[in-house]
């Protein structure tokens, strides 16, 4: 039998599919990885907007992790949306005390979804800075994050290089920028550092898609393919690679499009 590495996701669930626990399960499967799952929070959502949402109590989210972990120890680990300070603090708690080998940890500091809604209480904010931010491997923002972590806007792709540099020596941990929101390009710019490799990754924005669920995606297939055993600089350019084919290839459903996770 073919032996499969595992990944773990710690993120909320989305009833429309395209982000969430369900985009991070598809992103493992399609790249060879066994999907392992937290569930932080159920959603009422669709790619249009999130209409509800309710948490799960913290015990329930450290069951989850601990049940995985004794039998089906995660090779890489991400997160999504973690939603509450008690929830942050439980996950944190239980990584600070993990004894090694410790997995590396992906975080995906999920704010605000694409359609506006808060899907990270703002008094979370400081637990997730203070308390889960330090034991990460990589933090993986997006720019409407990335000015919140660092305080100032950011507006061109130099901006997003001091941006990185701020992140890392505020947490110690690598730092993917995502500056596909900058505007007046004609390219989607990344800033990876981590203290001693920095590396640009760019692609050709793909006009006429809207897309829900990139970041997540984005964020998941760097976490399989540090599973897969890739470091983490060349895991972070096969992951650029994947959500760009995922983007130019998306499919429709219903009227919306949907990222082409398949290969």
């Amino acid at each position: 039998m073919k032996s499969l590495p595992i990944a773990l996701t710690i993120a909320g669930s989305d009833s429309g599919g395209g982000a969430g626990i369900q985009a991070d399960l598809k992103t493992f499967a399609a790249l060879g990885v066994h999907g392992t799952s937290a569930i932080t929070c159920l959603t009422a959502q669709n790619p249009k907007g999130v209409s509800a949402i309710q948490a799960a109590k913290p015990a329930i989210v450290r069951a989850q992790i601990e049940a995985v972990f004794a039998e089906l120890r995660p090779a890489a680990v991400k997160t999504g949306m973690l939603f509450d300070t008690a929830i942050i603090r439980e996950i944190a708690g239980f990584f600070g005390q993990l004894r090694s080998p410790v997995p590396p940890l992906i975080v995906d500091p999920v704010m605000v979804a694409t359609s506006g809604a808060r899907l990270l209480k703002p008094a979370a904010l400081r637990a997730l800075q203070d308390a889960l931010l330090p034991l990460a491997t990589l933090v993986t923002p997006n720019l409407d994050e990335a000015e919140i972590l660092v305080g100032t806007r950011l507006k061109t792709p130099e901006d997003l290089r001091a941006a990185a540099r701020t992140i890392h020596q505020r947490f110690h941990c690598a730092v993917l920028v995502k500056g596909g929101h900058l505007r007046g390009l004609r390219e989607a710019v990344d800033i990876f550092f981590d203290g001693q490799s920095e590396l640009l990754l760019s692609a050709p924005f793909v006009r006429g898609v809207s897309t829900h669920g990139t970041g997540c995606t984005y964020s998941a297939a760097i976490a399989a393919h540090c599973a897969l055993g890739h470091d983490l600089p060349h895991a972070v350019q096969l992951a650029k690679d994947f959500i760009t084919r995922a983007i130019a290839s998306s499919h429709r459903v219903g009227k919306h499009s949907v990222l082409n996770t398949t290969r």
